[in-house]
């Protein structure tokens, strides 16, 4: 039986991240955002939920987007959707530093950012049921069959945005790698707790989301986007 002293030298086995932290520059800009709006816009990371009616000055509708990148489609939304309230989270501070100037210069009180992993920040920031809506625009395909492991879509994290949702709450995904398209159709279809909106194994051919630079320059390129939309039972 092994001693507590050989429990206490064993490697601790490291979490899969779907992400790596590039070491992209800031631009002037952008560090200038961080330094003048991160107190204003950004929620600090912690291990206790979320008060919801703290963070935002109206109690509407929730929307969060995992991987906003550079927060162009999600600054977009929030400005024409003052209905609802937008939380982003990015681990990149490039696209942190952008989406800050946005929302200041907008001065949106419907937008806030957390600057963490996306996976602890549901299962630590916010409880059970309290999200409308989920949106994964364009994550990381890994492309290499070695680095699938990798990928964000999972069943084990689908599970736990599932829970995250409040009944009848949204699950809106996006890629343009084929391949990764067919990955997310078949882990969102083994979920038992969601449907597909648009049916049995298809596709939503006229998504209701803002077009990305990052999408119209694969469009020019002749990739196609595939959109999945499923709501919980």
């Amino acid at each position: 039986m092994p001693s507590d002293l050989d429990n206490k030298s064993a490697p601790q086995k490291r979490p899969i991240r779907s992400y790596v932290i590039r070491s992209g520059r800031l631009t002037l800009s952008q560090r200038k955002a961080i330094d003048q709006y991160w107190q204003q816009y950004i929620i600090e990371f912690q291990t206790n939920p979320l008060q919801l009616e703290n963070v935002f000055p109206a109690n509407l509708p929730l929307i969060v987007e995992i991987g906003f990148g550079m927060g162009d489609s999600l600054l977009e939304m929030a400005i024409a959707n003052p209905e609802s309230n937008y939380l982003g989270i990015e681990v990149h501070r490039p696209g942190v530093g952008k989406l800050l100037n946005g929302i200041d210069a907008n001065q949106l009180s419907n937008l806030k950012l957390v600057c963490h992993d996306a996976k602890e920040v549901l299962q630590h920031c916010l409880v059970d049921e309290s999200i409308d809506k989920l949106l994964i625009f364009f994550p990381d395909p890994w492309h290499k069959k070695r680095h699938n492991k990798r990928r964000l879509v999972q069943a084990e994290f689908i599970e736990l945005l599932s829970r995250k949702l409040k009944h009848a709450g949204e699950i809106h995904l996006a890629t343009d790698w084929k391949p990764y398209a067919e990955h997310m159709m078949e882990v969102m279809q083994s979920i038992d707790s969601l449907s597909n909106s648009i049916g049995d194994s298809a596709y939503w051919a006229s998504p209701a989301r803002p077009v990305t630079k990052f999408e119209r320059r694969g469009q020019r390129l002749g990739h196609g986007v595939w959109d999945l939309l499923f709501r919980k039972n």
